[in-house]
């Protein structure tokens, strides 16, 4: 293989040197620091290598909040915590699969060692009623005896460890509907909903039936926050929650997407019938005066924004996500404590620096 020469070299050169530049205007810009972590993820961005980072960033930049180191830390944490809940799910998988055969395993043993014990049992009545009684026949029964309370022990046992099986697979179910919950607001997280969607979109496209899909976000969240604490900020988050399960069913479902953020899935509801049911839900809320019980100063009006995009209109569920995710932040971009339609044709926004 002969060297690359030099217009090649130069050209790679300039191409490293255009990305360092824009790597150090896009930390110069939000003032980060220099490090390892905001080099890679300043890279990840720019490159667009790495699409969490690139939605992450993105959304933070339309929603004219400042990307910091701090900031930057909570969301690779929560992304972080996202892969360990993933990997917690396969090793599951993988246990109960394990569970499965054992309980096939163990129900065969044990009827086995059960037809076993009748047999035993039928050449010991046989041997003690044999005519010709000699030593020789009076071992066999005793050895045949002993053979059929042994085969009981291991009935006796194998029941058992059905039980225990048993037991274990139902905690293993408790473990996977805890992991699959927001703890806070009790709603599905993002990766029950990830699982429901896949499931309705087949169903929805095997059945002929529309299929919708929203996101819905908190307006000025993080003024709540800065001005009555993150407790109060949890509380207000409950209450949205509560607001939106009002309107869960078999046809509706609800989950807390991250943050200060909900996803909703509507099964055979167009586009129009999914905008006025949380359009009505918009303007309820907006109605509340709340206040803050723990100091008596009032929250002020609490809204939110939303974005609805038509799934089969889109093609696949993971564009339908991008075109409600763009729709709602146009709906934030034209005032907020209103709901947008995706656009036909409408995505991701593109990678912004500035």
């Amino acid at each position: 293989m002969q060297p690359a020469s030099p217009p090649i070299l130069e050209r790679r050169e300039n191409a490293r040197n255009r990305q360092l530049d824009e790597i150090g205007a896009f930390l110069a810009y939000h003032q980060l620091p220099l490090s390892a972590q905001t080099l890679q993820v300043a890279h990840a961005y720019l490159s667009g290598s790495d699409p969490d980072i690139v939605r992450l960033i993105d959304r933070r930049i339309l929603a004219r909040e400042p990307v910091t180191a701090e900031w930057l830390e909570d969301a690779l944490a929560a992304s972080e915590e996202e892969e360990d809940f993933t990997a917690l799910d396969r090793l599951m998988e993988r246990l109960e699969a394990g569970l499965d055969e054992f309980g096939r395993t163990s129900s065969a043993a044990r009827k086995a060692t059960s037809d076993y014990r009748s047999a035993l049992r039928e050449q010991a009545d046989e041997l003690n009623g044999a005519s010709a009684t000699g030593a020789m026949i009076g071992q066999l029964a005793s050895l045949t005896k002993a053979m059929l309370r042994r085969t009981q022990e291991i009935e006796k046992a194998m029941q058992r460890s059905e039980e225990q099986t048993r037991s274990l697979r139902h905690k293993l179910e408790e473990t996977r509907r805890s992991a699959e919950e927001d703890h806070l607001t009790g709603l599905p997280n993002r990766r029950a909903f990830d699982a429901r969607f896949d499931a309705e979109y087949r169903a929805a496209r095997g059945a002929a039936e529309p299929l919708c899909v929203a996101f819905c976000d908190i307006d000025h969240f993080k003024r709540v926050n800065d001005t009555h604490g993150h407790d109060a900020g949890d509380r207000v988050l409950k209450l949205v929650a509560e607001s939106l399960a009002h309107i869960s069913d078999d046809r509706c479902h609800v989950a807390r997407h991250g943050g200060e953020e909900f996803v909703i899935l509507l099964r055979d509801t167009t586009l129009a019938a999914a905008h006025d049911k949380l359009d009505a839900l918009r303007a309820q809320l907006a109605e509340r005066r709340l206040v803050n019980r723990a100091t008596d100063v009032p929250f002020g009006q609490i809204t939110f924004s939303a974005g609805i995009a038509d799934v089969f209109a889109c093609g696949d569920p993971r564009a339908a996500l991008k075109a409600a995710d763009a729709a709602l932040y146009r709906a934030k971009q034209d005032g907020r404590n209103r709901i947008a339609l995706a656009e036909p044709g409408e995505r991701k926004v593109v990678r912004l620096v500035a």
